[in-house]
């Protein structure tokens, strides 16, 4: 029997598994490969110190980093590039090696580092699933280490202000997508019709920019604009992770069916107590309207009221 595999990584939204771009690449691969994951998704109760996630426990191993858990996954005989070609697979160190380079400091720079999506979704998602009071602290540390990592590898001369490296991260981002796009085309999947590791990196990398809603996301206009891409993600939340395009799972759909065809059950019902009531009162016998009293005044009354008239 298999040892049991256990991946703690950060919970989904936006209807995405997880919206960490690692964990996703991780849980595609799982996906693809039939690994047998047992997802742990990180909540309230979790009492970690950082924010190394993904996390792969067996047995006898505990395994961080997306490609470290990849080669694991790949000696247990879990192998997505099995059907590869030799060219295939430097091909996809090539374009891994391109998506770290070009696509994840623009990533990271939507998530972490732009002050209105840090402060309007970034840190109070992730804060919200971090124990009080790391939720204090560990927001605020994961992004100051997304931004160490920016410039460490972009705050070099000539690109000494952050300006400056903002901007040309995200030239060098959008040049990333439309090199992914050229080479997708109009196939299912990078290498054909099976999802590979390229795969799982791409979808990793792509799906929270092209799904979480950010306010500033100028990345994210440019990736809308690649359908193919788009169309990619969409596909392999469908296909694999049972969610729905509005991200409501299967299961969670056969509910809201359920729901909406008791509702209508009963507003027919209703319907038709209404309309026996209507035949009720039609065939009830009709009786003639009742006149009312006429009231006769007193000599009098008459007089008094015919002056109230005349008087201005």
């Amino acid at each position: 029997m298999a040892a049991p595999l256990e991946l703690s990584c950060w919970g989904g939204g936006w209807g995405l598994p997880s919206v960490h771009s690692e964990s996703l690449v991780v849980m595609a691969y799982a996906k693809f490969s039939g690994a047998p994951l047992k997802v742990k998704v990180i909540d309230n109760t979790w009492r970690g110190s950082r924010g190394d996630v993904p996390i792969l426990t067996t047995e006898d191993n505990i395994i961080s980093q997306p490609a470290k858990i990849l080669n694991f996954l790949r000696k247990q005989k879990y192998n997505a590039d099995y059907e590869l070609s030799a060219k295939q697979g430097a091909d996809t160190l090539a374009y891994i090696a391109l998506i770290e380079e070009k696509l994840l400091p623009a990533v990271l720079h939507t998530f972490w580092v732009e002050s209105d999506n840090y402060f309007s979704v970034t840190r109070p998602w992730f804060a919200s699933r971090i124990p009080f009071p790391l939720s204090l602290i560990l927001p605020g540390r994961m992004s100051k280490g997304a931004l160490n990592r920016i410039l460490l590898t972009r705050g070099e001369p000539p690109l000494y202000h952050l300006r400056e490296v903002e901007a040309q991260i995200y030239r060098d981002a959008k040049e990333c997508l439309n090199l992914l796009s050229n080479r997708l085309g109009t196939s299912q999947f990078f290498f054909g019709d099976t999802p590979s590791t390229l795969d799982a990196y791409v979808f990793g990398f792509l799906a929270p920019l092209y799904k979480v809603r950010f306010p500033k996301g100028q990345l994210q206009g440019h990736l809308q604009r690649l359908s193919n891409l788009c169309r990619f993600c969409d596909d392999i939340l469908h296909s694999y992770f049972r969610l729905s395009l509005g991200g409501i799972s299967p299961a969670g759909q056969e509910t809201v069916d359920a729901n909406l065809q008791k509702l209508t059950q009963l507003v027919n019902k209703e319907s038709n107590l209404i309309e026996k009531m209507d035949d009720n009162l039609r065939q009830s016998p009709q009786l003639p309207p009742r006149k009312l009293p006429t009231l006769k005044l007193t000599p009098a009354e008459e007089e008094s009221n015919s002056l109230q008239r005349l008087s201005p």
